[in-house]
């Protein structure tokens, strides 16, 4: 995936630039070690790609990228969507199969072998997409990433209703933009550096 996760920028944790927040009493900033920069509230280091990400939930492989508060509608679509045309994959097999036994189809190893290499691999993306499908819609309502549940972490932040957690991972209002790859979701405005500790 080319989206930005919500990466925040390298290097910004400069006198200067921490002048020119104009922080009041009370506000207190955190920067990461590894990469220089002024870390929001739930940012996490991804050691792959050597930044902070807002909100990171994990580092994917399969997409090269991490999932985080800028990208994760997109990673959810993507996995519905995968998991999506897998079950269909699979349905179209079945159909083959109904098809030969109804009629005679020739008993050759590569008319019989390639709907069952299919059908496995179907099978299998089914179940890890709809997985990990169903791991970030829980992680979505709960508002919890995967990596504030693997650690446990107290939570510091306001608890919302689930509702509002979609809204802000898919966009404000609902609509059919919601099952959209090509709609940018509108996150709404927030200060991206200072937080309350």
């Amino acid at each position: 995936m080319l989206t930005d996760p919500g990466a925040v920028p390298k290097g910004n944790a400069t006198k200067e630039f921490i002048k020119s927040l104009q922080l009041k009493s009370g506000q207190v900033l955190c920067n990461c070690p590894q990469c220089g920069s002024i870390k929001p509230a739930r940012a996490h280091h991804c050691r792959v790609c050597k930044r902070c990400i807002r909100k990171m939930d994990h580092h994917c492989p399969w997409i090269n990228n991490c999932v985080g508060e800028k990208n994760q509608k997109y990673f959810v679509l993507f996995t519905m969507y995968v998991a999506l045309i897998s079950l269909h994959a699979l349905i179209l097999v079945g159909f083959h199969f109904l098809h030969c036994f109804e009629e005679d189809c020739s008993s050759s190893s590569s008319t019989t072998m390639t709907p069952l290499i299919l059908s496995l691999e179907g099978l299998l993306f089914l179940i890890f997409t709809s997985a990990m499908f169903k791991t970030q819609i829980l992680s979505i309502c709960t508002d919890e990433t995967g990596i504030e549940q693997l650690k446990k972490e107290d939570r510091r932040w306001d608890k919302k209703t689930t509702w509002v957690n979609l809204k802000a991972v898919f966009g404000h209002p609902f609509s059919l933009g919601w099952a959209s790859p090509f709609v940018t979701p509108d996150q709404g405005k927030a200060d991206r550096y200072q937080h309350m500790i």
